[in-house]
């Protein structure tokens, strides 16, 4: 059974911080990208990062809107996955999701949600 659970998440001003925690269990063994992804009200799911399990520095991905304030990074021993976020926007307010690959989906951006099996529940981001 395939459990991701975001945290970290809150209200903050602009200009503020917080840092995201994606905790899994049970992925495949096969898994390789992970991703986060955000939702504003009223509005499509946006990949804002992603990043190759077990990879080197280069196998990261950032949406534009967030490269250069926001912070991929792993934990492959224990198969967790953080979004350092700083500089933050009143945009970048809304609901933030982890997703982990299942089944190889060769070709599907890992800033696409197609690329993604398996989701957390979410953690709610809120800037003002």
């Amino acid at each position: 059974h395939v459990q991701l659970v975001e945290s970290g998440g809150g209200s903050v001003q602009a200009g503020g911080s917080l840092r995201l925690t994606c905790v899994t269990s049970g992925l495949p063994s096969h898994t390789l990208w992970m991703g986060w992804f955000r939702q504003a009200p009223g509005k499509e799911r946006e990949g804002i990062s992603a990043i190759y399990f077990g990879g080197g520095p280069g196998d990261l991905r950032y949406a534009d809107s967030v490269r250069g304030r926001f912070t991929i990074s792993q934990d492959f021993d224990k198969k967790m996955m953080f979004l350092e976020m700083n500089s933050l926007k009143p945009e970048d307010t809304g609901m933030y999701y982890c997703a982990a690959e299942g089944r190889s989906r060769v070709g599907v951006s890992p800033l696409l949600s197609a690329r993604y099996e398996y989701w957390g529940q979410g953690t709610q981001v809120t800037v003002s």
